[in-house]
């Protein structure tokens, strides 16, 4: 069996990206109650909006679900005490030390993943005593790590430093896409884009049309004095960009990125003074769907694409 699949509890091994201000409770559940593993992303959440959340959550799926965390959250320890409240089983982890929490949440029964950039920091999560890893390139909307290495090349060197179970994550949104990262150790994928632009994604109608007619080579890397941050081409990346090129130090940056940027652009749909994340596969995608109608094409896509390569040996 697959050991992601056995590991959280799930039909297929599909993880839904907890991202800010995109997956709230309607998502993730949407997401479990087709088979995959939804994850809230507390990242843009207060503590007791992710308490309600969660019980909303758990009462619209009786399905396996999770939480994902941002290790760097300000109130983390008033977070991490909900989770364990309100019975939480599955916990990814990110931007941060695995070591810090991962002790705390295995002692309450929790399972916890976290997300790496390169497989150095694979190594210090199997020390840690993490239960997966999810191996992320810099394909991926929002925040990246500094190395910018891609998904194809970061995958088999995580493989090669681990035994642990292994998700992928950056640029996959498709069947075939997660077919090649199985062919390269992975287990299964995590997909954030492909889901934020679903129906039931929370992220704005304004973020999600913009998004579903972006080109190749519309969005790019930039903060990196801050944390790498991928984004759409737009007014607030111009300014980002010319900051750079004049050598801004990371306090101007700051400045310039200001306060709930991202939830202006994402959550409110203000495309002009907005922080608008998203992952270069957006250009692969035209139409909204269903979260249901995306997992049913994802799937049935990977079984073709696994037949024909069958037929070609």
């Amino acid at each position: 069996m697959n050991r992601i699949c056995q590991l959280f509890g799930i039909q297929y091994p599909v993880i839904q990206g907890g991202m800010v201000w995109c997956s709230g409770w309607r998502l993730a559940s949407a997401v479990s109650n087709a088979g995959g593993l939804g994850l809230i992303g507390a990242g843009s959440m207060h503590p007791e909006v992710l308490r309600e959340h969660i019980r909303k959550c758990q009462s619209t799926t009786d399905k396996p679900f999770g939480v994902n965390v941002p290790l760097m959250y300000p109130e983390i320890d008033a977070l991490m005490n909900i989770l364990v409240e309100e019975g939480v089983k599955i916990v990814f982890t990110s931007a941060g030390n695995p070591k810090t929490w991962t002790g705390f949440l295995k002692g309450h029964g929790i399972k916890v993943a976290h997300v790496v950039s390169s497989s150095k920091f694979a190594v210090k999560c199997e020390q840690a005593g993490v239960d997966a890893i999810v191996a992320e390139g810099f394909e991926a909307g929002g925040h990246n790590g500094r190395e910018e290495t891609t998904t194809l090349c970061l995958i088999p060197a995580v493989r090669r430093a681990t035994t642990l179970p292994l998700i992928a994550a950056g640029g996959i949104g498709t069947g075939n896409a997660m077919l090649a990262t199985f062919a390269l150790g992975a287990e299964g994928v995590q997909i954030g884009t492909r889901f934020a632009l679903t129906e039931e994604s929370s992220a704005h109608e304004n973020f999600k049309q913009l998004c579903l007619n972006l080109n190749e080579g519309d969005t790019k890397l930039l903060l990196k004095k801050l944390s790498p941050t991928r984004l759409v081409k737009g007014e607030f990346t111009t300014a980002v960009e010319e900051a750079e090129a004049r050598g801004a130090s990371a306090e101007e940056m700051k400045e310039l990125l200001g306060k709930g940027r991202s939830k202006k652009g994402i959550f409110e749909g203000n495309l002009q003074e907005g922080e608008l994340e998203i992952g270069q596969v957006a250009s692969l995608f035209r139409e909204m769907q269903t979260v249901s109608e995306v997992m049913k094409e994802i799937m049935e896509d990977f079984r073709k694409g696994m037949e024909k390569i069958q037929l070609a040996l």
